[in-house]
């Protein structure tokens, strides 16, 4: 749909809408309950104890004859909130150095599970699993398809389960690793069990063959992609998982250009090796193409003109990724290298646990369209956090924040997300709420008599960047090197820094001070900031993606660091400082 196609939010839901978005809910509500009713973990879990005692307190313990009105409301007033803790005793009976069939059968939904999504690990020390399904459904994702897209799919896993039956066979292979790692074999039915085969397949989807979806090396992945699709001059759809790593791409390819150009002008793969365990099943789909690469050199590594890309795909129409929150600081950089005819879209908004919402106008990079596949509640954000302080999809405010809530059809209840959303409005035909991403509901720590959340943290920093230069990417962390603890920012700019760059870490101060109230102005120190080495997250992601094991294309920088040997690592790639005196130490505010 275009964006001119798109119906504009309404405010108010209309009594009619009220019932059709109700009994929508409902129904899928009820469909879902019925089917996961009988999975072990709802049914062993002590957290859901009080539903079925009230089940069984109707004489219905079989659950023969129950109402769906019964089901709903037993739903709304015994289900709680629910978190990791509760569930994860279940999945690590997957992780069992043996995983027994009668173990795992019916979990979470019924049957085994297609895949297990495991996190990157960004703000926690260790990643969470995910059990994930297969659904009627198609994807929801906004990936694009077809052999003009450009899209750097990855079919790495971090493990394999083996499950066994009772006489010790191995009845299934289940890979555990990126939740879109996964999603692309269930969309394109690549099983493990059918890897030697998968990685021989030219690939009909994307530009790239799937044998590069292999490549585990984060700068390798990045390249090689590239390679395939600047072959390609009929590109029309760049789609790549988030906004920094597309920046990442931009910055590998003008470092390669040279390289890229003759591998595509003899059709030998260059000489990199960490694609020497693919190279043998990628060589026969990159035959040797001198047309384009005379096409390419005429075009030139021109990254200092707005539009290169399009010069490199001329038919370019759209490019994909997750561009909202912190990470809409990568959108006015990948905006020069693409010009202004280009639509830069979202592929939607999700996380690990569960796929939150749709992209609702193509032109917004954050406004979404709930799902209705599965059941999204809200908890609100000034209330109590707990179960009574849920409201339902119909009764939510515009402009009223809310942490997303969801039961799904992978077998989670009421399970606490974490994001914060905005309420936009409803979606006029079917009364689904359209919202906006707004933060991480985790108050990061506290400074200066206040709560520091990553809303402010990114805001901040952003509001200094006429001060400062255009920033491509930050994080941040707590600096006490003073002895008293402030926020310090590392940050990668574009460019060279501005003449009054110093003048940036008070004025971070004082707009961290306007961002909340509760900071006092005596105890807030002046913030610092350390300019990075250019490509610096780029080497981070690199860095990250072999340390975690965790597969190119989802690793994200946390918008505030912990790990102390994350801390170093960017610290020792530091260029220059603001805000810190000749002996390392913060300014005093």
């Amino acid at each position: 749909m275009s964006p001119s196609q798109v119906p504009q939010p309404i405010h108010v839901l209309s009594p009619d809408l009220v019932g059709v978005l109700k009994n929508s809910v409902e129904a899928t509500l009820v469909a879902l309950i019925k089917k996961n009713k009988h999975t072990r973990y709802f049914s062993e879990s002590p957290v859901f104890a009080s539903f079925h005692s009230a089940i069984r307190n109707l004489g219905r313990g079989d659950y023969g004859g129950i109402s769906d009105d019964i089901f709903l409301e037993t739903y709304r007033t015994t289900i709680p909130l629910t978190t990791y803790s509760s569930y994860e005793p279940f999945v690590a009976k997957f992780l069992a150095e043996t995983c027994q069939e009668d173990d795992i059968r019916d979990m979470f939904s019924p049957g085994l599970p297609h895949h297990i999504a495991t996190t990157s690990s960004t703000s926690s020390p260790k990643p969470k699993f995910f059990c994930k399904y297969k659904h009627d459904q198609g994807s929801p994702y906004a990936y694009g398809d077809g052999r003009t897209t450009f899209w750097t799919f990855s079919l790495h896993y971090r493990q394999l389960v083996k499950i066994q039956n009772r006489n010790g066979d191995i009845i299934k292979t289940i890979p555990a690793g990126l939740e879109s790692s996964g999603g692309a074999r269930m969309r394109h039915g690549l099983t493990v069990e059918n890897d030697h085969l998968n990685m021989k397949l030219a690939g009909e989807w994307a530009t790239s063959p799937p044998a590069v979806g292999f490549i585990r090396d984060h700068r390798t992945f990045l390249l090689t992609h590239t390679l395939f699709a600047l072959a390609d001059s009929k590109v029309e759809t760049i789609s790549i998982i988030f906004i920094t790593s597309a920046v990442d791409m931009i910055r590998y390819m003008e470092e390669e250009w040279e390289t890229l150009i003759a591998s595509i002008e003899t059709g030998e793969l260059p000489a990199w090796d960490e694609i020497k365990d693919v190279r043998e099943h990628l060589q026969p789909h990159f035959p040797p193409r001198p047309e384009r690469a005379a096409q390419l050199r005429t075009v030139g590594k021109a990254t200092d003109q707005p539009g290169w890309l399009l010069k490199i795909w001329p038919m370019l129409k759209t490019t994909l990724s997750v561009s909202s929150g912190v990470f809409s600081v990568g959108v006015p950089k990948l905006r020069f290298y693409l010009g202004p005819d280009v639509q830069l879209r979202s592929v939607g908004f999700a996380c690990s646990e569960v796929y939150i919402a749709s992209v609702y106008d193509p032109s917004d990079l954050n406004l979404f369209k709930v799902t209705s596949q599965d059941i999204i509640e809200y908890l609100d954000v000034v209330k109590e956090e707990n179960a009574s302080s849920i409201v339902p999809p119909w009764l939510v405010e515009v402009g009223k924040h809310y942490e997303v809530v969801a039961t799904t059809r992978d077998g989670m209840w009421r399970y606490r997300s974490g994001d914060v959303v905005k309420i936009a409005g409803f979606d006029p035909t079917d009364g689904l709420p359209i919202i906006r991403y707004f933060e991480r509901r985790n108050v990061i720590t506290w400074m200066a008599g206040g709560a520091l959340t990553e809303k402010h943290i990114a805001t901040a920093i952003l509001a200094v960047q006429d001060t400062l230069a255009p920033i491509v990417e930050f994080t941040a962390i707590i600096d006490s090197c003073s002895g008293i603890p402030t926020l310090g920012y590392l940050v990668e700019v574009h460019g060279e820094l501005h003449p009054e760059a110093a003048k940036a870490p008070v004025k971070l101060r004082n707009e961290l001070c306007r961002l909340n109230e509760e900071f006092d102005p005596q105890r807030m120190q002046i913030p610092t900031i350390r300019v990075l080495e250019p490509g610096t997250f780029g080497e981070y992601r690199h860095w990250r993606t072999g340390v975690t094991n965790s597969g190119s294309g989802q690793t994200k920088v946390p918008v505030l660091i912990w790990d102390n040997t994350a801390r170093e690592w960017m610290l020792a790639r530091v260029r220059r400082e603001l805000g810190v005196n000749s002996n390392g130490r913060a300014l005093q505010g």
